[in-house]
């Protein structure tokens, strides 16, 4: 059978929207419509199935493991990013952020920092790049650098830390040279003092039992996700956030979200280089 072969009804697309948006929080809308069906008649051949009832069927109550479930995540999800992407953000975590946030710290206490969704790893290796090289502080702390994502594939290629040029162009020569080695003619890995300084996790952020796992943390990345979910969606995933930070914790999300739009629970902070926005004290 040929994925061309496979036609998905209206009715079942929108069976689909629900079931994906409530093991995921993602929004397919119909501007999507090609791009779900494309994808879903994939995994309907891969999978054998033959049909959208069939593989609906098997999700449900033949995939004990969940394997299918994270192949078809894994499919849905998109993921491009790039060493330094709005750096902007990342000057205000060293130049504000950082120093308010260690301000009345002891020093025995860990610094912790969450990229969610992390996708292929260029978010979190940008974190710790840009403290080395811009931090003055970063030798004096216990940095802990955690990243998430829910597609398993990305995470294998985050662990991996191996990019193309496209992906460092925002880079310098110099910290080309510092932090990689050349792995072939136009790939490079990251060195792998850096690559052990990120955990990488499966996490999904509309599960409870996942998000459990993170208490503590002093600043959160989640940069261009929350443009997937719906508003209820959004709501759960910013209180999820407030549950997971420190007092005083910081969130930074894309340029074109904002958390003013979706919970009262964040505090709106105008530095100099960024919005972002504070768990209260």
């Amino acid at each position: 059978m040929n994925p061309a072969d496979i036609v998905i009804t209206d009715g079942e697309f929108a069976r689909f929207q629900e079931f994906f948006y409530q093991k995921t929080g993602i929004v397919f809308g119909d501007t999507k419509r090609y791009f779900v069906d494309r994808r879903l008649a994939d995994r309907i051949v891969t999978t054998k199935t033959g049909s959208f009832a069939d593989y609906m069927t098997a999700l449900r109550f033949f995939d004990p493991r969940a394997e299918e479930l994270q192949n078809l995540i894994n499919t849905m999800t998109v993921n491009e990013t790039y060493f330094y992407r709005e750096e902007y953000q990342f000057r205000c975590l060293v130049n504000a952020i950082l120093p308010e946030v260690t301000h009345h710290r002891r020093r025995e206490e860990p610094l912790q920092i969450w990229s969610v969704p992390c996708s292929t790893g260029e978010e979190p290796y940008s974190i710790a790049l840009y403290m080395l090289e811009n931090w003055h502080e970063v030798d004096d702390w216990d940095i802990r650098i955690l990243a998430s994502d829910i597609d398993t594939r990305v995470l294998e290629h985050a662990r991996r830390g191996i990019y193309d040029a496209r992906a460092l162009q925002n880079l310098s020569p110099a910290a080309r040279m510092r932090y990689f080695t050349r792995t072939g003619e136009a790939s490079w890995q990251i060195v792998e003092d850096l690559r052990n300084s990120v955990e990488f996790r499966k996490t999904n952020i509309t599960c409870t039992a996942d998000m459990r796992r993170y208490r503590d943390m002093d600043v959160i990345f989640c940069r261009n996700l929350l443009i997937y979910f719906d508003d209820a969606s959004r709501r759960r995933a910013a209180e999820a956030f407030y549950e997971a930070l420190r007092p005083g914790g910081f969130v930074c999300l894309g340029h074109s979200e904002s958390m003013s739009r979706i919970s009262s629970l964040f505090t709106v902070r105008k530095f100099q280089d960024a919005i972002v926005y504070q768990r209260p004290m």
